[in-house]
């Protein structure tokens, strides 16, 4: 009877927490990223934030952001699946002022920030291990690689980062399988 129970708590949850619509969920800034206009020092940023809908309560969305000495926009390197099955990278790279934006409805946590010297020596390193990415055109929700696979890839490349994902990061340890 409380398997029962259990297992009608559980899809009405479900079915609750996944009938949001992405389409107007909050992609916000979430004001926790250094101002690229104010602040000039080069900057590192990796950011984390629940998963869409029901999946956000056990995993998590991973990306990093990176801003050059003086730049005026942050350069962020994330992962989705979307677009891949017809022809698309997952490695989306853009240029953005707001690298910190709410992921769906979810407000981002900073992982990792780098600042200065330290940061400005390590950016393009990051550049050049994303353009080695070798799962760029691949994305599988499990085992991955996915979203949180390409962190855990660079952090490989680029130990000096300390990058440490969370236990939320399903897909992270893909990133130990590299071709």
């Amino acid at each position: 009877m409380l398997r029962l129970l259990f297992a009608a708590l559980l899809a009405v949850n479900l079915v609750a927490c996944s009938s949001g619509d992405w389409r107007s969920a909050s992609r916000e800034p979430a004001g926790i990223a250094p101002n690229p206009s104010d602040y000039k020092p080069a900057v590192i940023e990796a950011y984390a934030a629940d998963a869409f809908g029901w999946r956000g309560w056990f995993a998590v969305h991973t990306w990093l952001a990176v801003k050059p000495e003086n730049a005026q926009q942050y350069t962020v390197y994330e992962v989705v699946g979307w677009g891949v099955e017809n022809g698309r990278s997952a490695l989306r790279v853009y240029e953005t002022d707001a690298p910190d934006r709410y992921w769906y409805g979810a407000k981002p946590k900073k992982l990792l920030s780098i600042n200065g010297d330290q940061a400005a020596q390590l950016i393009p390193r990051i550049a050049e291990a994303a353009n080695r990415y070798p799962w760029a055109d691949q994305y599988e929700v499990l085992p991955g690689p996915n979203s949180n696979t390409f962190p855990a890839w660079i952090g490989l490349q680029l130990p000096e980062l300390g990058l440490n994902l969370p236990f939320s990061a399903i897909g992270s340890g893909y990133a130990d399988n590299d071709q």
